[in-house]
């Protein structure tokens, strides 16, 4: 689910990127910034990268779901579903020379996250239908925590912007039991 998500804005994204700078290829792409050896991902060279940077457990997200069953057989409980927040980084990989074209590119992505900051079967009716909607909003981070951050991210800090992308659910739909149905007794009046 969690790649569907980054899947998804990164479509989105190209497709704006793509209208925008008139390119044919995929400028945004979901992928590390580095292989597991730690040389650079050629995947990532000379594109706006996605990448996940931590993953959250969303508390405040308290829903009611509906219990469901088969009528007169009880109903079903459920495992309750997890709601998450994904810290997804919005890096501009290029280097050297077309780093004014990273900055381009950068600034493109804010403004296209800005005026679409909520994706949902509305707007976007290819999301995945387990998605429910992907709401996105910019991480202020200070300069000690982003450094922090990079150096986790291999040390070398890239133009970036930071987004919470809130309410990403994962949901086994798994049963925990299945409660008996509750009817009341039949009162039979003698004649």
């Amino acid at each position: 689910m969690i790649d569907r998500a980054l899947e998804h804005l990164a479509s989105h994204l190209n497709s704006h990127l793509r209208r925008n700078f008139r390119v044919v290829e995929d400028i945004a792409v979901v992928s590390n910034l580095h292989e597991a050896g730690g040389s650079a991902a050629t995947a990532a060279a000379n594109k706006i990268v996605l990448f996940l940077s931590g993953i959250e457990r969303d508390t405040l997200a308290h829903r009611a779901r509906a219990p469901h069953g088969a009528p007169g057989r009880g109903r079903l409980r459920e495992v309750p579903p997890v709601y998450l927040n994904l810290l997804v980084m919005c890096a501009a990989n290029f280097g050297g020379s077309q780093y004014p074209q990273a900055l381009k590119y950068l600034s493109s992505a804010i403004a296209f996250f800005q005026a679409n900051a909520v994706f949902d079967h509305q707007n976007t009716p290819d999301m995945d239908p387990r998605l429910e909607r992907l709401i996105l909003n910019i991480e202020n981070i200070g300069s000690q925590d982003m450094h922090s951050l990079w150096s986790i991210h291999g040390g070398r800090y890239l133009p970036s912007t930071l987004y919470r992308v809130r309410l990403v659910t994962l949901d086994g739909e798994a049963i925990e039991a299945r409660e008996p149905q509750v009817t009341r007794p039949r009162v039979t009046v003698g004649v």
